[in-house]
């Protein structure tokens, strides 16, 4: 039985941008949830350390992905663009992401 790929990550949020980090994402571009599940991802989900403002994420993706491509797609730039001012990012506005190694699974 295959398991399903997984990707792990922590990401860090701005000082006093919590409620605005939700509520972007609550409103997620349908054209951009679409390019993900596209991509292979089957379930997303991130997290909040209300303490830290860290951001930890998870992937689960199918045996078909193709996330390694999103990162030079026009709507993925343009949701970097979007998300920058809020969350700690690189010199081309993607977000600072640290992969978290899978160290346990049940």
């Amino acid at each position: 039985m295959d398991q399903d790929l997984v990707k792990a990550f922590r990401m860090q949020l701005k000082p006093g941008f919590e409620a605005e980090y939700k509520k972007r994402h609550d409103e997620i571009w349908p054209e951009l949830s679409q390019l993900l599940i596209e991509a292979g991802i089957k379930e997303y989900y991130i997290f909040l350390d209300e303490e830290t403002l860290a951001l930890f994420a998870f992937q689960k993706l199918g045996s078909n992905e193709q996330t390694a491509g999103l990162a030079g797609l026009p709507i993925m730039k343009k949701w970097w663009d979007h998300m920058a001012d809020i969350m700690e990012v690189n010199a081309d506005n993607s977000p600072v992401a640290v992969s978290c190694p899978e160290v346990f699974r049940l």
